[in-house]
């Protein structure tokens, strides 16, 4: 059988979801994707271990070794410049290594490296295209990107409502509008997020575990974040005072949050959420717990065009839509 001739595109492709597995776990690094390619075929491929070390260029040419010679880097973003007690920088080890050519995703906002890395692969012979695929690449590194250019974390906001945007009978019982695949869709969404906020109404009510309770996953159970007025939190878990709050996470570029409707009310208004994750349920309440408080809606007009759909899918019964904020 003839063998695909992949593209550069297809090689990033690959890259962006070799990324994910380093999504979260990562910390305080980003997960970078790296795919080394020679002769059309892969010879090594890495992500960000846990804890940010090794970074993902030094896992892939750990594995390609001396093969990496002459061939063509893929990665999510672009290579490290800044020296570190922690590791050498990764343009120096692609440039040791023999690299012919680096195509990039998206380039480093941090300071430390921004254009020093592709400046330092060009300057040692090395062909660097950049931008391919960026948005999808920006869109894997979205935490890290928030993090450098806004300074908080990127926050997904969690909603599972009946179809008529209720998340709990009047008396507040709200065990279970989804079913469990929803429900198992939502947790393994948990191991994608550093930290998990709940509010002070949710908190006293449920007492929520905010868990991972997915046979082999257990151990990617977010860090547990409590928003209360006065800022405090029992043991094991993070307490914070107000929304702007979650920028002194130490850790979080991702941030889930998960209740109740005062608090998502709170981060919509302030325009804090860049993420809807919904679970919709085929049921209808009537009288019940709204998802959402005020958010501060003056104009009709003002509500069109900010959000854009990214993915919708049935998981059981239920209906999955997630939205992106345009900005």
């Amino acid at each position: 059988m003839i063998p695909t001739v992949r593209s550069d595109a297809d090689w990033m492709r690959i890259a962006i979801a070799v990324a994910e597995r380093g999504r979260s776990l990562s910390s305080p690094n980003p997960s970078v994707g790296c795919v080394l390619v020679r002769d059309g075929r892969v010879i090594g491929r890495g992500w960000t271990a846990a804890g940010g070390r090794p970074h993902g260029e030094a896992m892939a040419l750990a594995q390609a070794g001396d093969a990496a010679r002459g061939a063509t880097a893929y990665v999510t973003l672009e290579p490290c410049a800044h020296e570190s007690t922690r590791g050498p920088a990764c343009s120096d080890l692609l440039i040791a290594a023999g690299l012919a050519r680096v195509v990039i995703g998206c380039q480093d906002p941090d300071p430390r490296t921004n254009g020093a890395g592709i400046d330092r692969l060009r300057a040692a012979g090395i062909a660097v295209e950049t931008g391919l695929l960026e948005s999808e690449a920006r869109a894997s590194l979205a935490g890290f990107l928030a993090r450098q250019t806004i300074g908080r974390p990127f926050v997904t906001l969690k909603l599972a409502t009946s179809l008529d945007g209720q998340i709990a009978l009047a008396d507040g019982t709200s065990r279970w509008i989804t079913g469990d695949a929803a429900r198992a869709h939502a947790h393994v969404e948990r191991t994608r997020h550093d930290a998990i906020l709940v509010g002070g109404g949710t908190f006293r009510a449920d007492a929520p575990r905010l868990d991972v309770r997915l046979p082999g996953i257990e151990h990617r159970s977010p860090r547990r974040v409590l928003l209360s007025r006065m800022g405090d939190a029992p043991p094991g878990w993070t307490g914070i005072a107000a929304p702007e709050d979650i920028a002194t996470l130490d850790g979080t570029d991702w941030l889930m949050v998960e209740g109740g409707a005062e608090v998502a009310a709170a981060f919509l208004a302030r325009d804090m959420v860049d993420r809807l994750l919904l679970y919709r349920a085929p049921v209808l309440i009537g009288r019940g717990m709204a998802a959402l408080g005020d958010i501060g809606l003056s104009d009709l007009a003002h509500a069109h065009g900010r959000w854009r759909l990214a993915d919708t899918r049935l998981l059981g019964k239920d209906r999955m839509e997630s939205y992106q904020r345009v900005r």
